[in-house]
């Protein structure tokens, strides 16, 4: 696991989307269709737009891109509540990716309930998936929740299943769809954002040396392969 902490939340998000798209190139060059799992939130819009704006100049061949979400708020198609919507307006509706291979959790619009919506992602990711994200990136909320597994939540020990419903979130929207640990941790590299004073005691609990999961939802976090916290000096503040 490596920190790294930048100056500010614009740079942060400039070096992020620099080093994605490095990412994504090299992995198609080793003959790979690379696989990325969004989030949402501010400093993720951020560094989406800073991808629309560098994706020009790079070699990603975005048609061989796989897009998917660590979680979903369950609500309308176009509500701009949805991670999706926030992604393909930043960057997606802009660089060139295939409409085929954007995987998007369903919505209220197209499913009754999330319990529906999470059966139907995890068909999905079972039969479209490579087994593992090439990176999965990850907010983290003042909570330490991560995707939408939330302190003390019953979703935190789920263990045999790709993605579930959560109802009665401590943030709106109330209902929503996550991957569970076991879904998430199948990942070559997970890349932490944070940004902002509001983060700082969540990513101090998160990288304290003791802790637990119940409490602090991203230290459940532990990949097959590697963890990168990228952090701007306010969400690093209040690190040792």
């Amino acid at each position: 696991m490596s920190v790294r902490v930048h100056e500010s939340s614009e740079s942060l998000a400039t070096t992020v989307a620099t080093e994605l798209l490095a990412r994504l190139a090299a992995a198609q060059e080793a003959g790979e269709t690379p696989q990325i799992g969004l989030t949402g939130g501010t400093i993720a819009d951020q560094l989406h737009r800073e991808v629309a704006r560098l994706a020009p100049a790079s070699s990603v061949d975005w048609s061989r891109v796989v897009v998917w979400w660590g979680d979903e708020r369950f609500v309308d198609s176009s509500s701009s509540d949805r991670n999706a919507v926030q992604a393909r307006e930043a960057f997606l509706s802009q660089v060139g990716v295939d409409p085929a291979n954007v995987h998007e959790i369903p919505s209220a619009s197209e499913v009754a309930t999330a319990e529906e919506a999470a059966e139907a992602y995890s068909a999905t990711l079972r039969e479209h998936g490579a087994g593992s994200f090439t990176v999965l990136m990850l907010g983290i909320g003042p909570d330490a929740h991560i995707a939408s597994l939330f302190p003390h939540f019953p979703q935190l020990e789920v263990e045999d299943e790709i993605a579930v419903a959560v109802h009665d979130s401590p943030k709106p929207p109330p209902d929503r769809v996550t991957l569970t640990f076991p879904a998430l941790n199948r990942a070559d590299e997970v890349w932490f954002l944070a940004a902002g004073e509001g983060k700082a005691d969540a990513v101090a609990a998160a990288l304290a040396p003791t802790g637990a999961v119940p409490d602090t939802p991203a230290r459940g976090i532990a990949p097959t392969g590697t963890v990168t916290w990228h952090l701007d000096r306010a969400a690093a503040s209040a690190l040792p």
